[in-house]
């Protein structure tokens, strides 16, 4: 009976965050809470947004039966509801209205840190053979990819589908990577809750977008992978590398974009559509095509390499890089970072 009371909990949780989500669009009707197309937009049309609050209740009262099941550390439980529900009300507020840049980002590093003092840091990590112990310089590295993960989650939330899609595919991944660690016990419960959450959110998002899911529930969603990858490295340090690998389509072109943009010394903060997914559904005319690419990558690319870098067949850094230069390679060929009206 124990054992299928998380897996009841999960399937309730697909079911819930659907409802939540419809009666969110509902309220974001009534309340004049939408997204109006702009220049800088990928959708024509004005659309209802602030759905992802329905993933963020869904997982944070999952999470919290979970934990009283004794299939959830206290640890998770705490920085769930701590560094997730912070990034979340943040994110909710800046839907709403508007949150400074410098706020939002102090608060963010303020989740990160808390949570990585709640989980014990970033352990003693592999390194081609050898361990690596960074010390006090590896948790300000974590706290930093905390930040940047949650920030890109909100940058490549931009057509149907995608952000919801990746969350998906890499918590199922990541569920696959403890199937294949000899040292798991229950971490693969809470990221399959998420990856039942946003599934139910996906319904009113995909293929085409009933309501956005907004600053609140792409920042929860990546503060919680980020969370995730965190504890995996906890549970086995060879893991973290197998998570980073498959959160690999959203970090390389967020991060190539960044760099790009960088260069040309165009403001970071400033609201564009110069990401390459967001360059290739122009050019496909298709959020759908790209957003089921994105799936496919992280199925049959980013998935088969991380599991060679669980099983220690392969070395985590060597497997980042063989995963992540063809992705670069794309993102440049997608011209990821450059302005639009430059050629």
């Amino acid at each position: 009976m124990f054992e299928v009371l998380p897996f009841l909990i999960i399937v309730l949780a697909f079911v819930a965050a659907g409802l939540l989500t419809g009666i969110l669009r509902r309220y974001a009707l009534a309340s004049g809470l939408l997204d109006i197309p702009n220049s800088r937009s990928s959708h024509s049309v004005p659309t209802p947004r602030g759905g992802g609050m329905a993933i963020v209740l869904t997982v944070l009262a999952g999470s919290f039966c979970l934990w009283w099941l004794g299939a959830l550390t206290a640890a998770m439980l705490w920085v769930t509801f701590g560094a997730g529900g912070l990034v979340a009300l943040v994110g909710w507020l800046d839907d709403r209205g508007h949150v400074a840049t410098c706020w939002r980002l102090l608060t963010h590093f303020m989740a990160a840190g808390s949570a990585l003092v709640i989980l014990g840091g970033l352990p003693p990590m592999p390194f081609f053979g050898t361990i690596m112990d960074l010390s006090w310089l590896g948790h300000g590295l974590a706290a930093v990819y905390l930040v940047w993960l949650l920030n890109l989650f909100n940058f490549m939330d931009g057509i149907d589908g995608i952000a919801s899609i990746e969350a998906i595919t890499v918590c199922l991944g990541g569920v696959a990577l403890y199937l294949f660690s000899s040292s798991h016990n229950s971490e693969w419960t809470l990221p399959l809750l998420l990856a039942a959450a946003v599934s139910g959110f996906l319904s009113w998002n995909f293929p085409k977008a009933k309501i956005f899911m907004g600053d609140a529930g792409s920042g929860f969603i990546g503060m919680v992978l980020g969370l995730l990858s965190i504890q995996a490295a906890n549970v086995a340090p060879k893991l973290l590398g197998g998570w980073v690998i498959l959160l690999g389509v959203f970090v390389v072109d967020a991060t190539v974009t960044l760099l790009r943009r960088m260069l040309r010394r165009q403001r970071l903060h400033e609201a564009h559509r110069n990401h390459a997914y967001q360059y290739a559904a122009r050019k496909y005319n298709s959020h759908v095509v790209v957003s089921l690419v994105v799936g496919g990558v992280n199925v049959f690319w980013l998935l088969p390499l991380a599991v060679l870098v669980a099983l220690g067949w392969l070395d985590g850094f060597l497997g980042m890089l063989i995963s992540y230069l063809p992705l670069v390679g794309l993102s440049i060929w997608y011209k990821s970072g450059v302005d639009s009206n430059s050629f």
